[in-house]
C-alpha cells in the first residue's frame, strides 16, 4: 500500500514525520512524500529515508491512501483514483456537504476528529494534541501582548503584582492554558460547566469558578454542552465580575456542530482594564467573545483580542510529531499486513469512516 503525504496548502505543520517512517513500513506501507511537504515543519526532504519524494501531481495518481491533516481540495480528490483512502479532518459537523463530495469522488474517507474520544483511542487523539499545544500558546501569545509581567517582581524600583488570568473552559486546551499560565506565575482562576473538571483545575494551582444549574453529558467528547438562556445570562454576569478584574481571559469553549457560546460580549470588553488581553480558541466557530474576528488581532477599547483555532500551527515541529504519533497509532488498527483492514466492528474505525454507503451496512 502506497501512503502520500502531500504539503499542507497553508499550515506549516505535516501529517507525517520523518520518524515514522519506519514505524509504517512494518504495516506494509510505503511512504511517499511531497516535494517540500515537511519544509514548514523543519524538515527536509532527504530526512525521510525509506520514503519516496514525488511531485503533487505523481504523488495524488500513484496513492492508494492520502494523508493529510486539511482535507484536499475538489481538484485534487478528483486526481485520485476511486476507493483510494483518505484520512484527515473533514470536520463533518462544520461541514455538511463534505460526505458528498468524497463519496462523489468514490472515495473511502476516514476523519481524524470524528474518532471516538475515550480512553482507548487516548493515542490517536489529534484533536486533544493539537488543543493541548494550542492552550500552552495561548498564554504565550497572551504574554506577549500584555503589556504587564505575568510573575510578581520584586525589584529595587518596587514591587509588582503577578497578572490574574481567568480560563474559560477547563477541557484540554484550558488545562493546558492554566499550568502554563501557573508556570509563568500568574494568578489563575478557571470556569466549566463541568463540575468534573473542579478538581482537574484546583490540581494546577487554579481557583475554580462555580455557577451553579449547569448541564452536563459525559459523552459530548471534551466539548461544551449547550446550556440554558437563564444559565448563560448568570454565566456571563460572573464572567463579567472577573473579567473587570482580569489582566488576560482565556477562551476555549466550542459547541460540537454549533457556533462557539457567547461568554465575553462587548459590554464585558468595555469595562476591562486598559492593556488587558483576550485570547479567543473558539474563534473559527464564531468566538467566545462577541468582538472576536478570525485569524485577526484586534484592539478595542485599548483590550487587544487574538482570534485564533489554529495555534498549534504556530509551533508547527512538535504539532507534526503529535499528530503523526498519533496518526501512526490510528494505522496500526486500520491496516493490516500491508491492507485496509476496514473492521466496522472495531468503534475507533467505525466512528472515523465517514463515506459508508447510506443503503448498506458495508463490511470488509
Amino acid at each position: 500500500m502506497k501512503l502520500a503525504i502531500p504539503r499542507e496548502g497553508n499550515d506549516p505543520r505535516v501529517a507525517l514525520t520523518p520518524d515514522a517512517v519506519a514505524k509504517l513500513s512494518e504495516l506494509g506501507v510505503e511512504v511517499c512524500v511531497e516535494k517540500g511537504a515537511g519544509q514548514g515543519a523543519f524538515y527536509a526532504d532527504d530526512d525521510y529515508d525509506g520514503a519516496t519524494v514525488l511531485d503533487r501531481d505523481a504523488l495524488l495518481k500513484s496513492a492508494d491512501m492520502v494523508l493529510s491533516i486539511h482535507p484536499l481540495p475538489d481538484e485534487d480528490l478528483a486526481k485520485l483514483s476511486p476507493e483510494t483512502v483518505v484520512i484527515a479532518e473533514f470536520k463533518p459537523f462544520a461541514d455538511a456537504e463534505i460526505t458528498d463530495r468524497l463519496r462523489g469522488h468514490k472515495l473511502k474517507a476516514f476523519s481524524l476528529d470524528m474518532i471516538p474520544r475515550t480512553t482507548l483511542a487516548q493515542s490517536m487523539d489529534v484533536l486533544s494534541s493539537m488543543a493541548s499545544i494550542a492552550g500552552y500558546k495561548a498564554v504565550l501569545e497572551a504574554s506577549r501582548l500584555l503589556p504587564r509581567y505575568f510573575p510578581m517582581m520584586i525589584t529595587a524600583a518596587g514591587s509588582i503584582r503577578p497578572a490574574t488570568v481567568l480560563v474559560l473552559g477547563a477541557g484540554v486546551a484550558g488545562l493546558q492554558a492554566i499550568a502554563t499560565a501557573r508556570r509563568l506565575g500568574a494568578q489563575v482562576e478557571a470556569f466549566d460547566t463541568r463540575s468534573a473538571a473542579k478538581e482537574e483545575v484546583k490540581s494546577l494551582g487554579a481557583k475554580f469558578i462555580e455557577i451553579e444549574g449547569a448541564k452536563e453529558d459525559t459523552g459530548a467528547g471534551g466539548y461544551a454542552v449547550e446550556q440554558s438562556e437563564e444559565f448563560l445570562k448568570r454565566q456571563r454576569e460572573e464572567v463579567q465580575n472577573r473579567a473587570m478584574k482580569a489582566d488576560v481571559i482565556i477562551t476555549t469553549a466550542q459547541v460540537r456542530g454549533r457556533k462557539a457560546p457567547l461568554l465575553v460580549p462587548k459590554s464585558t470588553v468595555e469595562q476591562m482594564k486598559p492593556g488587558s488581553v483576550i485570547i479567543d480558541l473558539a474563534a473559527s466557530t464564531g468566538g467566545n467573545c462577541e468582538l472576536t474576528q478570525d485569524n485577526q488581532t484586534i484592539v478595542h477599547n485599548k483590550v487587544s483580542i487574538l482570534g485564533n483555532s489554529n495555534l498549534a500551527a504556530l509551533m508547527p515541529q512538535n504539532a507534526s510529531q503529535l499528530y503523526a504519533n498519533n496518526v501512526v497509532n490510528f494505522l496500526k488498527i486500520l491496516v493490516k499486513d500491508g491492507a485496509l483492514n476496514l473492521d466496522l466492528g472495531n468503534e475507533i474505525i467505525r466512528g472515523a469512516y465517514i463515506t459508508p454507503a447510506p443503503e448498506a451496512n458495508e463490511n470488509e
